[in-house]
């Protein structure tokens, strides 16, 4: 007969209990990770933008500059128009996002041919902030507003040739939820109306702080 040691099976009792409670608190670590990140996903998606041109039924925003110089863009409508000391640019967008709409920055270039540049865009840091925060409510319009002023500058001479050839004028806008992340670059392009005027589309749609959906 064999004598039974109580001390190993205490041992490998405690042992056994201590790798149960270790998996048990393992399991729920790892569900408590989870519903956090399903909360915060879900916590993102009400603070996340999206900015679209407004509709053509949306009403117009009067939009100013700081020279006093006024403007009345219809829905759907972008400005552009050039003297001689200033390029004037703006475009009426509506938020289709479920949160706050914070304007960055924005650049500017013109091309002939809108099917060739759809693929990149600049590095946020090479952006021209915006003078001033724009908003654009949830569910709601505002607009986007930008000017050339140093008419010996090589982007003054683009945006005026552009506007005066009447080519297509591409403006990328940043702007992200109204806590400063979710930042998105939005591809706008200001295409020519037959008679006067500037129809706005939007092109493409780059997400900077979490993965593209494509």
């Amino acid at each position: 007969m064999f004598a039974t040691d109580w001390v190993t099976i205490s041992a490998l009792a405690t042992a056994g209990g201590t790798l149960v409670l270790a998996l048990a608190t393992f399991a729920s670590v790892r569900s408590a990770n989870r519903a956090a990140r399903v909360a915060e996903r879900s916590l993102l998606v009400g603070l996340r933008p999206l900015l679209l041109p407004s509709k053509l039924d949306d009403p117009p925003q009067k939009i100013g500059f700081v020279d006093d110089k006024w403007f009345l863009a219809g829905g759907g409508r972008g400005i552009a128009e050039a003297d001689e000391s200033a390029i004037y640019l703006a475009i009426p967008l509506r938020n289709v996002g479920s949160g706050i709409a914070v304007l960055h920055g924005w650049t500017f270039f013109t091309t002939e041919e809108l099917g060739t540049i759809l693929d990149t865009h600049s590095d946020p840091s090479e952006f021209v902030r915006l003078t001033r925060d724009l908003y654009v409510p949830v569910g709601d319009v505002g607009f986007w507003q930008g000017t050339f002023r140093n008419p010996d500058a090589p982007e003054f001479a683009e945006a005026r040739e552009g506007i005066e050839r009447r080519l297509a004028l591409i403006v990328d806008l940043l702007y992200g939820d109204h806590e400063g992340g979710q930042r998105v670059i939005t591809r706008f392009a200001l295409r020519p109306l037959d008679g006067e005027g500037w129809t706005v589309t939007a092109a493409r749609h780059w997400n900077l702080d979490r993965a593209d959906p494509r």
